[in-house]
């Protein structure tokens, strides 16, 4: 028996069903100020760029930027498959263990939230792959007692928030348009203001 030819829909539909590449970002504030999380998000399907880049930091470390993968904890990687990136040089064993302990499981359990919701659809869940580019604030080296559930609630609440808003396109060029000149850069602004 003949094999069905697939059609031009049936094609089309398979391509429409495909996650070539979203970005997004979130803030999430805490107080104290060391406890804010601002994860920057690339998400796609393994076999596309997103996959390709996974593949390629990972394998490619370098000193003070370990890349490593979102886990529940050692032993337990979650999917979609996540690797964490810091923003920052890591130069401190507190720094490495606080990031590599609270805010990677925080991380972990931010995708898991974002599956749940729907943000990510479950049957993707084997597809994806997710980098994560995270800020954790040098400053908590400094901090004599740290709020370990607060630094988990922010980057775990950002991380969900980021992929939501990735997977949503948002915001949306009409809205970007729209507020272009309400939104001030809160850096910029305090440079403005002679108070950096």
């Amino acid at each position: 028996m003949a094999k069905k030819k697939p059609s031009k829909k049936d094609s089309k539909k398979k391509s429409d069903d495909r996650i070539i590449l979203r970005t997004g970002e979130a803030l999430v504030e805490g107080e104290p100020a060391y406890s804010a999380a601002e994860p920057e998000v690339v998400i796609g399907e393994l076999d596309g760029p997103v996959g390709y880049a996974i593949a390629n930091l990972i394998g490619d470390q370098v000193k003070g930027h370990t890349k490593v993968f979102a886990i529940l904890n050692s032993d337990v990687q979650i999917r979609p498959t996540t690797l964490m990136v810091s923003k920052v040089t890591v130069k401190s064993s507190k720094y490495t263990n606080i990031l590599m302990g609270t805010v990677q499981s925080a991380i972990a359990h931010g995708v898991l939230d974002a599956v749940r919701a729907g943000d990510i659809p479950k049957k993707k869940a084997n597809d994806l792959g997710i980098i994560v580019s995270v800020w954790l604030d040098p400053s908590i080296v400094d901090e004599e007692k740290v709020d370990f559930e607060l630094l988990f609630k922010t980057n775990r609440e950002a991380t969900a928030k980021a992929i939501g808003k990735a997977m949503r396109n948002e915001p949306s060029i009409d809205w970007l348009l729209d507020n272009q000149d309400k939104v001030q850069h809160y850096f910029h602004q305090l440079a403005v203001e002679g108070k950096l």
